[in-house]
């Protein structure tokens, strides 16, 4: 279904249009609609599948522009992911000038926030313990919000943040509507849906796995020393100019990065323990290809969206099997080609079968030949 067939405004078709979009993706064409009759909604759909713009389009739509008090919330369970949730808004209101949207999130400054909500945004997007700071020192009011969506609801909750959207959620309107997309229906999920949602509606958009096949996936055994030269090889073998490599720590991350930037690598990490400032900046140098390499911890690369990243790299084993799928999901987006691949030590194998079963990933041995070029062995796991 094409953007043009919606009934939207056309200030909305004209910045789908500017962004370089046509045709919908599936969770859009399936939510949109439901959204813009004023239903609520919970969406299980997996990471990179469009959708901001899936809730974005109906909450700017339904805007009273009129107002200058906050009327549509989306809550997000990091700040790389507010960030760029704000970012998809505004181009989605480029050409509706009235709209004014802000972002909250740890580790920003408040001055600069509070000069942001002094301009009366009618949108807010903002990580759920900033936000209560902000409401505790009466710098919003939300009292006034119809609108509220959690995404990555998941995420979120699982991170300890469900008191958090409780306590928000019970200071909005009775009458607010609410929407959660959600890569996995956790019991937490499926509480704050039973609690706070009236007659939602349900869709399901395919995981990842059933719609990836533009994902290559292989595995390589090895362990210690052998992991950073065969990440080394394999990267200058093959040319990446854009991969991620994910760690299970900050510690194994900033030493990976170490042993790559003395190896001569264009690299950098990202980790819980940075501010924002330099966050950003590496984020900025990434995007630009002044970076080639960006070693990440699961909960740092959270709402990194980069469309053309060539390769992730499983440095180490997920320590949950649903992180497999979101470090996978950095590559092959914007129906591009993208590679992924695991290195397990022996004692690990069966480990990694079991994430290959539970996500229903098609995983090869990867083997090397006389040019010691990465091939697969074409044997599964």
């Amino acid at each position: 279904m094409k953007y043009q067939e919606l009934p939207v405004s056309p200030e909305i078709l004209q910045a789908v249009e500017q962004m370089g979009f046509s045709e919908m993706t599936e969770i859009q064409e399936k939510a949109i609609p439901i959204l813009l009759e004023g239903k609520e909604l919970i969406a299980k759909a997996p990471t990179g599948t469009g959708k901001t713009c899936a809730f974005g389009i109906p909450l700017i739509e339904q805007l009273d522009l009129s107002a200058d008090y906050p009327q549509a919330l989306i809550l997000a369970p990091t700040r790389e992911l507010a960030t760029q949730i704000a970012d998809d808004l505004r181009q989605l209101a480029a050409f509706k000038p009235q709209i004014r949207i802000a972002v909250v999130y740890g580790g920003h400054s408040i001055k600069a926030e509070i000069a942001e909500l002094q301009k009366k945004p009618q949108i807010i997007v903002a990580t759920p313990g900033r936000l209560l700071d902000h409401a505790k020192r009466k710098n919003i009011r939300i009292n006034k919000v119809l609108s509220v969506v959690l995404d990555e609801a998941d995420e979120m909750l699982n991170m300890g943040f469900f008191k958090d959207v409780r306590y928000i959620l019970d200071q909005l309107p009775k009458e607010k509507k609410l929407s959660m997309f959600s890569a996995t229906i956790s019991r937490e999920v499926m509480d704050i849906g039973w609690l706070y949602q009236r007659n939602a509606e349900e869709i399901i958009v395919r995981p990842v796995e059933e719609s990836r096949p533009q994902i290559q996936q292989y595995a390589l055994e090895c362990d210690g020393r052998r992991k950073l030269i065969a990440l080394m090889h394999i990267i200058s073998k093959m040319g990446y100019r854009r991969a991620m490599v994910f760690c299970n720590t900050k510690y194994m991350t900033s030493s990976l990065c170490g042993q790559l930037i003395k190896y001569g690598f264009a690299a950098e990490c990202l980790h819980g323990d940075m501010d924002q400032r330099a966050r950003n900046k590496i984020m900025a140098a990434y995007k630009a290809g002044q970076i080639h390499i960006l070693v990440s911890t699961n909960v740092a690369a959270r709402g990194i969206d980069v469309c053309d990243v060539e390769a992730v790299f499983n440095y180490e084993l997920p320590e949950e099997n649903e992180y497999y799928l979101h470090r996978i999901g950095r590559t092959g987006r914007a129906k591009r080609e993208g590679v992924a691949y695991t290195f397990f030590a022996p004692e690990e194998r069966t480990r990694l079968r079991d994430i290959a079963r539970h996500t229903r990933s098609d995983i090869y041995l990867l083997t090397f030949d006389k040019e010691q070029n990465p091939v697969s062995s074409g044997e599964k796991l």
